[in-house]
């Protein structure tokens, strides 16, 4: 297989659901990925491009996409989003969840082919690496430190599985398949701005880990293959543990949980129950109430995340977004027509 060989193992081992999508931006790696599936499934495949709007180059990206499609005979949908930050949100987390809800819809939308069964993302091995090294700049735990799944599924899109086959291949690998089949890409030049973090650790800490462990990305990818597999079981522990204690959760049930089981569980309720993440801060204050709460005049008022964890008689309740009218009585309900979900 010589200089592409874990690309080409990788297409090997790509086994999707067809029809495919795959997410082209234009650039190096969404472009092979393309190519290679579609020379595997011909006729099976279309191209989906989102259209961000951020740049004054994105309309030069499309027309790259369009005509590379056009050369290929590959179907292409294109949508165009409002990718701004909502007040407090970075432009990486706007434009990331803009782009998934656009690659989603387009899969459903008409065309030569069915609705696609399989979307296909071209994240590879540098990615991987720099998700896991911000991960640790923030201190993140094992789902954290898990960094980007290989497959996985979204409520928003039933029946449509995500997968990213490419993130054992580096990315050096990508752009000499490309130069030797004559093709070329676009160069993102956001890419080059060091005001990213992820920029600079692709331009500083990547060439840094290559001399001194050679087989860095292999290797930190097998720690992430660890971390998925212990966070796949904190959460069935979770699930588990949230099952006895009820949802609200019930405080008495909660308190009889030690810390780290507490801690998990909260951690699940949150994010799974009211799409909201607590800082280690917030999760340590949270428990530290909890565990105060011994009368039945205590009283739980914290910001968690995104919204306000209280006391409400004896469970807890999570507004998100957060009801700052809250009576915040012990034995008080919600406000009318504002109850927690639960």
């Amino acid at each position: 297989m010589g200089q592409h060989a874990a690309f080409d193992r990788a297409i090997a081992a790509f086994a999707p659901r067809l029809p495919l999508a795959v997410a082209f931006s234009g650039g190096a790696d969404s472009t092979a990925l393309l190519l290679a599936c579609a020379q595997r499934w011909p006729g099976q495949v279309r191209a989906l491009h989102v259209h961000h709007g951020l740049q004054a180059a994105a309309d030069d990206f499309e027309r790259h996409c369009a005509e590379l499609c056009r050369r290929w005979n590959i179907p292409l949908a294109v949508r165009r989003v409002d990718a701004r930050p909502a007040p407090g949100q970075s432009p990486e987390d706007a434009a990331r969840q803009a782009r998934y809800a656009a690659l989603g819809a387009l899969t459903r939308t008409e065309g030569p082919l069915p609705p696609a069964r399989t979307m296909a993302l071209a994240q590879h091995a540098d990615d991987q690496v720099e998700t896991l090294l911000l991960a640790l700049s923030r201190g993140a735990g094992v789902a954290g430190l898990a960094a980007m799944p290989a497959r996985w599924e979204r409520s928003d899109a039933p029946g449509l599985v995500w997968e990213r086959p490419l993130l054992r291949v580096p990315g050096a690998q990508l752009r000499d398949w490309l130069r030797a089949r004559g093709e070329a890409w676009i160069e993102d030049p956001t890419n080059a701005e060091a005001r990213y973090l992820r920029n600079r650790i692709r331009q500083q800490l990547l060439p840094a880990l290559e001399q001194v462990f050679p087989q860095f990305r292999s290797t930190f990818a097998r720690s992430c293959a660890h971390a998925a597999q212990a966070a796949e079981l904190l959460r069935g522990l979770a699930e588990s543990d949230l099952a006895a204690v009820g949802v609200p959760p019930r405080i008495a049930a909660l308190r009889a949980l030690e810390p780290a089981r507490q801690a998990n569980l909260l951690r699940h309720w949150l994010r799974e129950c009211h799409g909201t993440t607590p800082s280690t801060a917030q999760l340590d204050e949270l428990q530290a109430q909890i565990a105060a709460c011994n009368t039945r005049g205590h009283r739980i008022h914290l910001k968690v995340g995104g919204g306000h964890v209280v006391r409400e008689g004896e469970v807890l309740a999570c507004y998100n977004p957060p009801v700052l009218d809250h009576p915040f009585r012990q034995d008080a309900a919600a406000p009318p027509g504002r109850r927690p979900a639960q």
